[in-house]
Order: structure tokens, then C-alpha cells, then sequence
């Protein structure tokens, strides 16, 4: 439907938590997964980098999330919520459309298990882990909802870099690899 502006770091918008959707069958609800969308393929397509966006990084104050993974179909999910998460964690380079000048590696779950709504209201739950960096992502992704970013989850400070940084040394052995 539109491409929409995303907010960046310091906008006190990403620091908010978002509101439960009541009915995610309704027309605005996918309206607003149709501009997730545009907004996430024209970041894809001008920076290179996106496989997620959280409806409060255009300003609604919703819990939707949309993921498009390479080769995947597109995957919007209502009212995400982790339901379990592994004790065993790992590291991972991680940045976000809301900063991405800045790279940093954070620590997550290595697996998780989600349970969420499509868009006709039905529940659904998924197991991700490493396999497409899908657990890092969800998690990532999840974090917006409670206006949590990946800045505050840094392992270790001196792992923030640049973008231009980045691209010299991690981007081939990372999720945001050119061949993913």
C-alpha cells in the first residue's frame, strides 16, 4: 500500500510497548502488513539489508511483525509472543533498519518457540533456532513490540561498529550475507 518512514534510533516511538491486536482479520490490520511490507521491500532493495520490521518502526503502536526471509513467502504474525526459550545462547551480529549505521553482536536464545496469529485470527506456533537465523530474528523482531532494541541486548561493547566496518569484516559469514 505505501512505503513508510522508519523511525530512528532516538525516536521515543521504538521505546514504547505495543497494544495486543484485537481482531487481526480486520482491514486495517492488513493494510498496515501491506505497508510493513512496501516499507521493508524498498529498504531490501535500496540498502541491501531487511528480512524483518515490526509495526512500531512506522509509528503504529500494534503488535504485528513481518518477515520476509530469502525465498521464503512473506510471514506476518499478530500478537507474537515467545512461549519457551532454550537455556543454551549464542552470539550473533545483529543491527536494525531503525540504525543501520550500527552493528553490534548480542546474545539471544539459541532456540525459541513462538506462538502467534495470521491474519484470519487463527493461532499458530513455530520453533526457530539457527537454521535461517529465524530464533535471532524472531527475537529481534519481538523486542520491538516491548520496545526493547538491540543495542540495549550488546554483548560486549567493543563489538559496535559501522556499517562500512561491517561490510569489510562479517557481512560474508553473517545472516546478512549478499548470497543469503
Amino acid at each position: 500500500m505505501a512505503i513508510r518512514t522508519v523511525l530512528q534510533l532516538g525516536n521515543p516511538g521504538l521505546r514504547e510497548v505495543c497494544q495486543r491486536v484485537e481482531n487481526p482479520a480486520v482491514p486495517e490490520i492488513r493494510a498496515l502488513v501491506d505497508d510493513l511490507a512496501d516499507t521493508l521491500a524498498y529498504w531490501c532493495q535500496t540498502t541491501g539489508y531487511g528480512r524483518g520490521i515490526a509495526a512500531p518502526q512506522i509509528g503504529s503502536n500494534l503488535r504485528v511483525i513481518f518477515l520476509r526471509l530469502p525465498g521464503e513467502n512473506a510471514w506476518p504474525l499478530v500478537n507474537p509472543e515467545i512461549t519457551e526459550r532454550s537455556a543454551e545462547k549464542i552470539v550473533v551480529w545483529d543491527a536494525c533498519l531503525s540504525f543501520l549505521s550500527i552493528f553490534m553482536q548480542v546474545e539471544r536464545h539459541r532456540e525459541i518457540t513462538v506462538r502467534y496469529q495470521d491474519l484470519k485470527g487463527s493461532w499458530n506456533e513455530t520453533r526457530a533456532g539457527e537454521e535461517r537465523n529465524l530464533g535471532e530474528l524472531l527475537q529481534h523482531e519481538i523486542d520491538h513490540l516491548d520496545g526493547i532494541l538491540a543495542v540495549d541486548r550488546i554483548a560486549d561493547i567493543r563489538t559496535m561498529c559501522t556499517r562500512e566496518e561491517f561490510e569489510k569484516r562479517f557481512r560474508a559469514s553473517s545472516p546478512y550475507s549478499l548470497k543469503s
